[in-house]
């Protein structure tokens, strides 16, 4: 039992199996020694034999195995690891990104500014257990994806899960499943069919999810060359870390609370940090319940919330592309600011090696931008410089923007480039940086909602906390309802008077 669970809330939400609770914690039963989501359809076991894990990991270690029934490793992730700011959540940020195939612990320690042993004995200490049992059971949930998803060879699937052999890859899935993997392919549903060359995948989330309107958001944002939008399906170039990838995005066939996600990627091992920025970007890991419970009691939000319910914060994969795309966005319309980034992407992007439909480029990374010449993307002698000193101070690390960033370091690093103000930093913050507490200062479109709903910019800058980045996407949605299919609730102008 990790200490930050009550056992009490969570036996109580066992024996209701809330779904609400799926990916906050985990329950283990002593007497069948197996772990399960706490909506699974099971018997409710007796209190005395159960125990509660905030991590899958955690329930591993104590040697349990995950539920064949409930897959509790297909839940969405914990939001607690988005709401909070504190290293073990950095480390959960960065461990989902794949920081700990990428460069081991002792890198995932040296980003957080922590020894080993440091950062070792924090996640000991609330979750139960370290770094590498950590990344271990994100190893095996991805591993399960693909042989239930997909029809790729056993090898394949051992080696893009970031397994480092195939026994090692065999010795998990029959630890943590207690089956082989060939088991667990023999008792998957029918694989859906994709194009050659694709993965077609599930990413499940919370209800209610609006994927229609996320996607919609994303679509209204789209950069030709970069991202593609058709009216269903959103389609963008990934840059991961061993090359550009291109995914397809659309609602879930079914009307579940799900994305349909079609990956084409150069190599099968990015495929972990592909599903975790495209989760970032979906928002599909947030707590709609918690979120709309707490907006829902403010009398200026409350009908917004109610003819929206679940709304989502769209974010980017990549928080140093929006951060680029934030400043090149200043003080224009969202079409000035897609045509700008469009010939920025033509002026320094990455070619990929070929286009895939109108997907031509990956958006520059920082250090290829800092030395870019850029006089014919139309952009002013100032905000010009301010985006090669952007570039410039992303690529030396003076602003650190990944999924570990120290949320309050990153935002005064930002402003402190110059031409970056407030207003871009919190961007910044609420779409790249995927912070659910974030005000946009001085937002014409918020203002405008806010005099509609009697509120002011000071007022609502310390309302609606924690959940104030969501307050914003409502607040949007009444002043630009283009940009959200789904339409507010009409609300009476108020008098002059």
């Amino acid at each position: 039992m990790t200490r930050s669970l009550d056992p009490e809330r969570c036996y109580r939400a066992v024996a209701s199996r809330d779904a609400r609770f799926d990916g906050w914690f985990f329950t283990a039963v002593g007497t069948t020694g197996i772990y399960c989501r706490p909506s699974c359809p099971a018997r409710t076991p007796l209190a005395r034999n159960v125990s509660f894990f905030s991590t899958a990991a955690a329930a591993q270690g104590a040697g349990y195995r995950a539920c064949r029934r409930c897959r509790p490793d297909a839940v969405p992730g914990s939001p607690e690891w988005d709401v909070r700011a504190d290293v073990v959540a950095r480390a959960m940020r960065l461990i989902g990104d794949g920081e700990v195939e990428r460069t081991g612990v002792p890198g995932l320690a040296a980003r957080l500014g922590y020894s080993e042993r440091q950062l070792h004995r924090l996640l000991v200490g609330e979750l139960g257990v370290g770094p590498l049992a950590l990344a271990r059971a994100q190893r095996a949930q991805t591993a399960r994806l693909l042989i239930e998803t997909t029809a790729l060879p056993m090898a394949d699937v051992a080696f893009a899960a970031g397994f480092a052999s195939i026994r090692q890859f065999n010795d998990t899935v029959r630890e943590v499943y207690a089956t082989t993997p060939t088991g667990l392919r023999g008792t998957a549903p029918a694989a859906p069919s994709g194009a050659p060359g694709e993965l077609v995948l599930r990413l499940a989330a919370r209800a209610p999810y609006p994927a229609e309107e996320v996607l919609h958001f994303l679509g209204a944002h789209a950069v030709p060359g970069l991202e593609e939008w058709d009216g269903t399906t959103f389609a963008r170039v990934l840059d991961l870390p061993h090359g550009p990838a291109v995914v397809r995005l659309s609602p879930a066939a079914d009307g579940s609370p799900a994305v349909s996600a079609r990956l084409r990627l150069p190599e099968l091992r990015d495929l972990g940090v592909a599903v975790a920025r495209c989760r970032r970007m979906l928002d599909l890991d947030a707590d709609p319940a918690a979120v709309d419970d707490v907006l829902s009691t403010d009398a200026a939000l409350a009908a917004l919330v109610a003819g929206a319910p679940g709304r989502r914060v769209p974010a980017s994969p990549d928080a140093d592309e929006l951060a680029v795309r934030a400043v090149l966005g200043q003080q224009v319309s969202v079409a000035g600011a897609r045509t700008l980034t469009a010939r920025l992407l033509t002026a320094a992007g990455t070619p990929l090696p070929e286009p895939v439909g109108t997907l031509t480029h990956a958006f520059p990374r920082a250090a290829a931008l800092a030395g870019a010449d850029l006089t014919a993307v139309g952009l002013t002698g100032a905000r010009r410089r301010t985006v090669h000193a952007l570039a410039a101070a992303l690529a030396c690390g003076a602003v650190c923007l990944d999924a570990g960033a120290d949320r309050e370091e990153a935002t005064g690093a930002l402003r402190a480039v110059p031409g970056i103000g407030p207003w871009t930093a919190a961007l910044v913050a609420l779409r790249g940086l995927a912070d659910p507490d974030v005000w946009l200062p001085g937002d014409l479109a918020l203002r405008r909602s806010l005099a509609r709903l009697g509120s002011s910019d000071s007022d609502a800058a310390t309302r609606w906390r924690p959940w104030r980045s969501y307050a914003v996407m409502h607040l949007w949605a009444m002043a630009v309802p283009d940009l959200f299919p789904r339409r507010p609730p009409s609300l009476p102008e108020r008098s002059a008077s």
